[in-house]
């Protein structure tokens, strides 16, 4: 019992510095109570934060700002994210919420002590492989954003309060591990309860990390393209998401305690600080792309106007917002999606990864986007005429790039994926905000680490410093090479 008081402690601690807009704090392990928690509670807290990281949108919000990075996106009331502003950004948040939640699901299903108890909710293997995935899945998200981050020592509650950094490329390592592992450790017992994201079923927590594990070999394509392509025919070996059917959403709720964000930031809060960019826009009428009324909403003048990039001086009724597939109050958020998967397979093939037919694949990934956009309203036709454009059909001379540009469209809103694969790639060709606020005169490679590190772990920060580099928007983490 003492074990999970000095976590709960812990927690409470670290929610101090964690994002303001972040909930965090009802949905730990009740201090009241830690000897006894509810696993199936835990689980519904992180996933409810898979939610946070997919769709925040409120300033400085965790998904708004890299989509902001690859210019889908500009902010229309305070022209300071697309200016990169802010270089510092916190995850304290994110280690003190769901990854201590999953944390605690792991022991409490390990423990002898507690095992049998932890079981009301699910299998203790099905328990334990759940929250290695998901856990899995959080680090990835913030080592794709920060680079050398706590891991190894992280989530020990009261035994380190100061951990090392861990180099990234130690971290990918340990991820396929995690993935391949907890994917396997499945039984047949008793589904998790609890799991508001795939209903408990170990088929689609498989295909879940086996994806995981694809998207993730693709980024070593330029640091280490070996174990890049063994891990990538693994994970396609053990069964990735395989249709439109197994795409992997969050889905809100008509209600106000789990709503969509960008329903509250437009309808709730009457803010509309972002729309689409000029960029993404002129980008979409450029190709005729028929999923641009399904992106975007029509301005007040029933026009498709993208928001002058890092410019400012225009008003939210002249622009095109969110359309309205992702601005409902119940309108799901994507996590992984088919098309996605297709993406990641036809570079894969154009990179000798592969023997599949990367024409192929790069069109089924373009059919299945905008089957996902356009939903009833898709025909072949839409698709025929669309690949026939002369900067969408394929050739083989520019693969990576008609790829990477399509990807960067069909990843429309997951901020720090299209991110991240924008940095690996380096298409589509974006030029940066004319005027920045952060000193520097390029996009940004990473995200800063909070100012706490440097305030109460001050020597593993000035050691990371000194392993990683300078701690600002340039420093590139370890698979972003040029």
């Amino acid at each position: 019992m003492k074990k999970y008081r000095q976590l709960a402690v812990l927690s409470l601690l670290l929610l101090i510095t964690a994002p303001g807009c972040s909930d965090f704090g009802n949905i730990n392990i009740n201090p009241n109570n830690p000897s006894a928690p509810s696993t199936a509670g835990l689980l519904t807290g992180a996933l409810r934060n898979v939610g946070i990281i997919n769709a925040q949108v409120g300033p400085g919000g965790a998904n708004i700002v890299p989509a902001m990075y690859v210019q889908q996106f500009g902010d229309v009331i305070y022209i300071e994210d697309s200016k990169y502003k802010t270089i510092n950004f916190n995850y304290n948040g994110w280690y003190a919420g769901p990854l201590i939640n999953l944390q605690h699901i792991i022991e409490l299903n390990t423990d002898e002590k507690t095992r049998v108890n932890a079981s009301t909710f699910g299998s203790n293997a099905n328990q334990i492989a759940i929250a290695r995935i998901l856990k899995a899945y959080f680090f990835q998200w913030i080592t794709d954003r920060w680079g050398d981050i706590p891991y190894s020592e992280a989530l020990k509650g009261d035994a380190d309060f100061t951990p090392a950094f861990d180099k990234q490329e130690t971290i990918y390592t340990d991820l396929f591990k995690e993935w391949k592992e907890a994917g396997a450790q499945f039984d047949e017992g008793k589904a998790f309860q609890g799991d508001i994201l795939l209903n408990g079923s170990s088929a689609k927590w498989k295909k879940f990390a086996n994806s995981l594990r694809l998207i993730a070999a693709l980024r070593l394509s330029k640091v280490k393209p070996d174990l890049g392509k063994k891990e990538f025919q693994a994970a396609l070996d053990d069964g990735v998401i395989s249709s439109s059917a197994d795409n992997i959403q969050y889905k809100f709720l008509a209600e106000s305690t789990n709503e969509n964000p960008i329903y509250t930031n437009y309808v709730v809060s009457n803010r509309k600080d972002y729309a689409l960019s000029d960029v993404f826009i002129n980008y979409l009428k450029k190709v005729s792309d028929p999923r641009l009324p399904y992106l975007a909403a029509k301005n007040i003048s029933g026009e498709y106007v993208g928001v002058p990039y890092a410019v400012g001086g225009a008003k939210a009724q002249d622009l095109s917002l969110i359309g309205s597939v992702l601005s409902q109050q119940n309108s799901a958020v994507n996590i992984i999606t088919y098309s996605q998967v297709l993406f990641a397979q036809a570079e894969a093939a154009a990179l000798g990864w592969t023997n599949g037919n990367t024409k192929a694949l790069y069109e089924s990934a373009v059919e299945a986007s905008l089957q996902q956009w356009m939903g009833n309203s898709y025909t072949e036709g839409a698709l025929k005429s669309y690949l026939a454009q002369p900067d969408v059909a394929y050739t083989a001379n520019t693969a990576i790039e008609r790829i990477s540009t399509q990807r960067w469209i069909a990843l429309f809103f997951q901020g720090t994926e299209a991110w991240s694969e924008w940095r690996r790639t380096g298409f589509p060709v974006l030029k940066p905000a004319a005027t920045t606020l952060n000193g520097g005169t390029e996009i940004p490679r990473r995200l800063a680490y909070p100012v706490t590190e440097n305030n109460i772990n001050h020597d593993n920060y000035q050691a990371v410093l000194s392993s990683q580099g300078k701690d600002d928007h340039y420093t590139r983490v370890w698979w972003d090479k040029p």
